[in-house]
């Protein structure tokens, strides 16, 4: 039933973007940032590029090492071993670091790819992903810049959920045809349930072999059409259940984004009480729904329900800016201990059920925080704003204030072609119409929430550090058109 669905809704895509073909201009591979350069064994140079930093934008030294880290990889190394990762829709490839030398890339790739054995060889942490874009009337619908905007903006934004560090990659097409592509094939063959990862990887290896096949060419290889590209990540956490993606009982679509708005965290933000009692509203109102009810369990926290309301804020922003279609079954999570110290909110990754003996005499809080891993099917002109489409932003009832003014700010200096104009104009490689897209839904959903300000519908009351240290929260006044 699922391949159903998601063969329709990308059939109705394609043919959307099929009647765009001849009269557009494609991004592309022209990305602005500190070059790191590869030889691949066809002489070929590749390249891994850490994107221009946003201005504004805060960035964490975990960032940075991330950054380096990625473009450290040279996947021709006899220490690195690549994967086609085919547990999702899309063709992409896992790379691995073999820290043990029980194996060599080669016998790595041919025979333990795909299998239960990797769990045991692989090397070090999560394996690096790499996914370049793919859309098409059989596969999913994927655009590899789209993960590189939502890492840049998320860090202007200060964003409280984490979206992973993206940078640039370029491949040697005839090498990861021959390395990921063949093998995508061999391990998704006659597989119901890999049917559309299977369709991908065919559709990549028409590609690979005859770049000029697949259209837009020019989002899938760089310019000199010898090379595929698109962006390394390492996405990391769980599924969350309904609790935040909701019941998706409405089908795909505008159905599951409604759904997603009766969540307990989403019925809080939609309620116009004051930010306790409106959590009560949300939790209460959630468990009229047996599903809900089931997943939320016995008990959830004030505090948890005001980190998700504040995410939630954020991810509605970020997926209405973008278009972002296909966000509700994405949205992952990670574990944390918070507690108090020294009059100041920490935390630490979650490590086991009980709290470290460093921190347990603190009385550490569990919480669940949001990992969003999956945001590659924005920024296409195509693709359907769903957030728009649902009326998300204007259902808000509160608001965080520092993310009011950056949003603000950012429509500012779009308005005027300022600085983060240029800056996004000149890094990604868009085109003129998918900046436009950009520019257009930064400012329409500044009107939005800029006049439930002014109605006075927008209470600015959302700070969960403030709400973890005092259990209140409190309102704070704002001049709806802050300059």
């Amino acid at each position: 039933m699922q391949i159903v669905i998601y063969m329709v809704k990308y059939s109705i895509f394609f043919l959307i973007c099929s009647s765009l073909i001849m009269h557009m201009a494609y991004a592309s591979s022209d990305i602005k940032g500190e070059i790191f350069s590869y030889s691949s064994p066809n002489g070929i140079e590749e390249k891994c590029i850490v994107l221009n930093r946003m201005p504004g934008a805060e960035y964490s030294n975990e960032d940075a090492r991330t950054e380096q880290s990625f473009c450290g990889i040279n996947i021709y190394d006899e220490s690195i071993a690549v994967c086609p990762k085919t547990w999702s829709t899309s063709p992409g490839m896992e790379v691995f670091h073999l820290s043990e030398k029980k194996t060599s890339p080669a016998v790595f790739e041919n025979s333990i790819c795909g299998t239960s054995l990797h769990k045991e060889i692989k090397a070090s942490g999560t394996p690096i992903t790499f996914k370049a874009t793919m859309n098409s009337r059989t596969t999913s619908g994927t655009f590899s810049t789209s993960s590189l905007l939502y890492y840049h903006f998320s860090r202007y934004l200060h964003s409280a959920i984490h979206v992973p560090v993206a940078v640039y990659r370029s491949i040697d097409k005839d090498v990861h045809l021959q390395r990921v592509t063949h093998r995508g094939l061999e391990l998704t063959a006659n597989s119901k349930v890999r049917h559309m990862n299977h369709e991908a990887w065919l559709m990549l290896k028409k590609a690979e072999k005859l770049p000029d096949t697949y259209q837009p060419v020019d989002e899938l290889f760089t310019r000199d059409r010898k090379q595929i590209y698109g962006v390394f990540l390492q996405p990391e956490g769980a599924r969350y259940n309904s609790i935040i993606n909701g019941t998706r009982k409405s089908g795909w679509g505008k159905g599951q984004n409604r759904d997603f708005q009766n969540t307990a965290p989403f019925l809080a933000l939609r309620s116009e009480q004051p930010l306790l009692a409106a959590i009560d509203y949300g939790i209460a109102q959630a468990r009229k729904d047996k599903k809900l009810n089931h997943d939320m369990g016995s008990q959830v926290s004030a505090q948890q329900i005001v980190y998700w309301m504040q995410e939630l804020t954020e991810i509605t922003l970020l997926d209405y800016i973008f278009s972002q279609q296909d966000r509700i079954g994405n949205i992952d999570y990670r574990y944390y201990w918070y507690w108090v110290a020294n009059g100041e909110v920490k935390r630490r990754h979650v490590e086991g059920k009980q709290p470290p003996n460093e921190i347990a005499a603190l009385k550490p809080v569990r919480l669940m925080r949001t990992q969003l891993n999956d945001n590659d099917a924005g920024g296409k002109l195509s693709y359907a704003n769903f957030t728009k489409k649902t009326q998300m932003l204007e259902k808000l009832r509160h608001y965080n204030v520092d993310t009011y003014k950056r949003l603000l700010a950012l429509d500012r200096d779009f308005s005027n072609q300022g600085t983060l104009y240029d800056y996004v104009r000149t890094t990604f490689g868009l085109t003129t119409l998918q900046l436009e897209q950009i520019v257009k839904n930064t400012s329409q959903a500044t009107a939005i929430l800029r006049n439930s300000c002014r109605q006075g519908k927008l209470r600015f009351d959302l700070d969960p550090e403030a709400f973890f240290l005092t259990g209140k929260a409190t309102e704070q006044k704002v001049d709806c058109n802050i300059s």
